[in-house]
């Protein structure tokens, strides 16, 4: 038995591939600042490609395939949080059993670069201000100042009016400038440049 691929489904990955996979680094980074965690970000962005191929009939081709993907990806991380905070917390047995063990045997010293990158960029006082911005905040400043989506593109990925989408990143931008003004004043920053 084959699982030769029919003449549509061929196209169907070709146009797939062209117009959403350019996207793959925005789209893992952005699930990166949303999870705080590679492999759930990798996680998200898996489950999310599956679902924008399993739905790539409804894209319009030459729309802005980066905004679906991120709309995509952000109402997977909603939807996978309302699921998990509906759950009890798990725990496996064999992992609390050999914890002290595990514990004992880490060295404070990691050789993984991706590691030391992450915990790097988690130190740095801008992204730990970043993600103390409530929610609603945070993912508008995100999608506006790091993605560079322009006001229209986040009110039709997040689904609220123009106004709101404005009003959020005022206020976001407000409560990360405070929290950043020392960060930014030893940095030679002034309130006068901004």
């Amino acid at each position: 038995m084959q699982n030769e691929l029919t003449t549509d489904e061929q196209q169907k990955q070709k146009a797939f591939n062209n117009e959403m996979l350019p996207h793959l680094d925005a789209l893992y980074n952005f699930a990166l600042r949303l999870t705080y965690d590679s492999t759930d970000a990798e996680d998200l962005v898996q489950e999310s490609l599956v679902k924008a191929y399993r739905f790539f009939h409804s894209y319009e081709k030459g729309t802005n395939a980066r905004a679906w993907l991120f709309r995509i990806l952000r109402n997977s991380f909603i939807n996978n949080y309302r699921k998990q905070s509906r759950q009890p917390q798990q725990i496996d047995y064999d992992e609390v059993s050999s914890f002290y063990e595990t514990i004992r045997s880490e060295q404070s010293d990691t050789t993984d670069l991706e590691d030391k990158m992450y915990r790097d960029m988690m130190d740095d006082e801008v992204s730990k201000a970043l993600s103390r911005l409530p929610e609603d905040f945070r993912t508008v400043v995100m999608l506006c100042d790091v993605e560079d989506f322009t006001y229209e593109e986040i009110a039709n990925m997040l689904d609220v009016p123009i106004g709101t989408i404005r009003s959020r990143l005022h206020r976001g931008r407000n409560l990360l400038r405070q929290q950043i003004a020392k960060y930014a004043y030893r940095k030679g920053y002034s309130e006068e440049q901004g």
